[in-house]
């Protein structure tokens, strides 16, 4: 809700549905500074404003962006965006949740499994089989809005996670669930297209995220550095600690305007996409290590004792 009132959760959603009219570029800088603060916060953030909100906003047809977006884009709604199961995730068009066409509705019936916002979202976009003999595969599935208190729809408790705890992971179970015809998003057999028109660009709006968590971490680590001591001086004084921190640095400025650029050009960002977000999770692991060796002094006493 707060967020929502900041104007943030419908960046590039359309003024008319009360979004801001803005691109990717300012989502990712929403997305960082969120999670500069909280990587669970802009965890879930990200789920309801780009995996879900977006999708709507590029594949949804009108009567389906007046129904939803206000809602979703205001915080009154949280959303959620469901492709993985168990067995089905990198490999995603392996999905067993089927869909079943019955009249004027679809029965949908099986699992999807680590759905972030899934304990508490309203809509969620969710991918089914509609047809399941389908050659490739790819083409036989579909993409469904799907709302909470449908007939058949239930969710599971939420993982106990190692991490990113404040953002709820659970889920969803599907028995026999009824979704009208008119909730499919995009075409039916076509959702394959849905999803991949936005992987890229979630790829590249998500990765927003591990490079505010690395800001976070210097922005705690080297005002440390002139606090403590040891062998008479600083410890900031020492040239492995800050050198190894000014390289780190170095690689946030540099993947942060590597990644404005990308977005800027505003041309399809393909196989580079997935690049942007794996670095950022390299170099977050690398933030990481040097804060741990540097702060570990300090952080150990106040763990082990009472």
């Amino acid at each position: 809700k707060q967020l929502g009132n900041l104007g943030v959760l419908g960046i590039t959603a359309p003024v008319q549905y009360g979004g801001s009219g803005l691109g990717y570029l300012e989502h990712v800088l929403v997305m960082e500074e969120i999670s500069r603060a909280s990587g669970a916060v802009g965890l879930s953030y990200g789920a309801h404003s780009n995996l879900c909100i977006n999708q709507l906003v590029r594949n949804g047809n009108e009567a389906q962006k007046e129904k939803y977006l206000p809602k979703l884009i205001s915080g009154e709604y949280i959303g959620a965006l469901a492709m993985s199961e168990p067995n089905a995730g990198s490999d995603v068009v392996s999905m067993k949740l089927k869909a079943e066409k019955k009249g004027n509705h679809y029965i949908l019936n099986g699992n999807k499994f680590w759905i972030t916002n899934g304990p508490d979202a309203d809509v969620l976009i969710v991918y089914a089989k509609t047809d399941l003999a389908a050659v490739p595969a790819s083409r036989g599935i579909t993409a469904f809005i799907v709302e909470k208190g449908m007939p058949g729809f239930s969710t599971s408790k939420k993982l106990d996670k190692l991490g990113m705890r404040g953002s709820n992971t659970c889920e969803l179970i599907f028995e026999d669930c009824k979704v009208p015809a008119a909730n499919i998003l995009g075409h039916e057999n076509k959702g394959v297209y849905v999803l991949m028109s936005g992987l890229d660009l979630e790829r590249l709006v998500l990765a927003g995220g591990p490079l505010g968590l690395m800001q976070a971490v210097l922005d705690h680590t080297i005002p440390y550095l002139h606090v403590r001591e040891a062998f008479g001086q600083k410890i900031g004084h020492f040239q492995p600690g800050p050198m190894d921190l000014g390289v780190c640095s170095v690689n946030i400025c540099s993947w942060g305007n590597n990644e404005g650029q990308t977005l800027s050009a505003q041309h399809p960002p393909g196989r580079e996409g997935e690049t942007q977000g794996q670095t950022s999770l390299e170099q977050v692991s690398t933030a990481r290590e040097l804060s741990c060796k540097i702060l570990l002094p300090e952080l150990t006493p106040r763990v082990l004792l009472p």
